[in-house]
């Protein structure tokens, strides 16, 4: 889940492993990875013998991230894990379509596609700006700096299995709409693709207005204040969470039986508003000229809502 420029320096980097910095080779060594981390998944759920849909999907997900985990930690770079926030629910939504828990319907199909149309998405954003393994979020920098010895226990809970388990809860609709529908497709199914290909056309946009910002030398040190940026400080993050309720809405839609899918998209907004936003914003202080003015004038997420103490009195408490 990283926008453009999350990227900071890791020990790798300062301790010279110049292989790190072949992208090509970093790129290969992400794609095994995941791959064997599927295939050992769908190997292990088999034959646990558990026939519950959402156990098998805890199952195989846990296992996929003890896997890229052993990775991180072998290769010493946290940031292996961080495109698991967008490949886990391709995966889930495929193994639905997969082990065909019922006739597959159009809504089922459609939302396949937009969860599809999300992960190749943000997958790419985040491929396009990492340059290989010499890099690590400037996030996991922070806490391997503050964890000392006890680093990679707090990598395993804090940033491989806290975002899985968000995720997990995020993708609970696609366990509604994969089952028995109360209701056949109608309106509401529209409005809920509708909300997530703005969500995903939204994120999209911002981060290449961010992009083509930071490319600018004369732009370096300053904050972005163009764009969808001159209405939200975080528009990526606020494409990020309306996907999620998007997918939500379309479980609202299978049926009001389904309701309390929405752990997921509730659970995924408050870590953002409350764990990633304050985090960036106190980066942003530190390292952005004029941020602070920018943030005293500018929605956190939605444009025109100025009632937003809580992410800013937040920021305040860590800057």
């Amino acid at each position: 889940m990283k926008s453009t420029g999350d990227l900071g320096n890791s020990a790798a980097r300062r301790s010279g492993r110049t292989w790190r910095d072949n992208k090509a080779l970093s790129v290969g060594i992400t794609a095994v990875v995941y791959a064997g981390a599927l295939v050992l998944a769908v190997i292990l759920v088999g034959l646990s013998g558990i026939s519950a849909p959402l156990a098998q999907i805890a199952l195989g997900t846990l296992v996929a991230t003890i896997v890229v985990f052993a990775v991180s930690v072998a290769v010493d770079n946290s940031s292996k894990y961080d495109p698991n926030w967008s490949l886990q629910p391709l995966a889930i939504a495929g193994f639905y379509l997969w082990s065909d828990r019922g006739e597959i319907d159009a809504r089922q199909v459609l939302v396949t596609v937009l969860v599809l149309l999300y992960a190749v998405r943000l997958t790419s954003n985040f491929y396009r700006d990492w340059p290989g393994l010499g890099k690590e979020d400037f996030r996991y920098v922070g806490f391997r700096r503050r964890a000392g010895r006890f680093y990679w226990p707090v990598s395993f809970f804090g940033i491989h299995l806290f975002p899985t388990i968000m995720v997990f809860l995020g993708c609970l609709p696609l366990y509604a709409v994969a089952g028995p529908s109360v209701d056949a497709f109608h309106w509401l199914d529209i409005v809920a693709a509708l909300i997530t290909l703005a969500a995903v056309g939204i994120a999209f946009v911002a981060d290449e207005q961010l992009r083509v910002f930071r490319r600018d030398p004369a732009n370096r040190g300053r904050c972005i204040r163009t764009g969808l940026w001159a209405r939200s400080r975080h528009p990526n993050y606020l494409g990020e969470i309306m996907t999620w309720w998007g997918l939500w809405l379309f479980a609202l839609a299978a049926g009001p039986v389904w309701w309390w899918t929405v752990a997921g998209a509730a659970a995924i907004s408050l870590m953002f508003v409350f764990v990633s936003v304050p985090m960036m914003e106190k980066r942003a202080l530190a390292t952005r000229e004029g941020y602070r003015q920018y943030r005293d004038e500018t929605p956190m997420l939605l444009p025109g809502w100025r009632s937003q103490a809580a992410a800013t009195d937040g920021a305040d408490r860590t800057g």
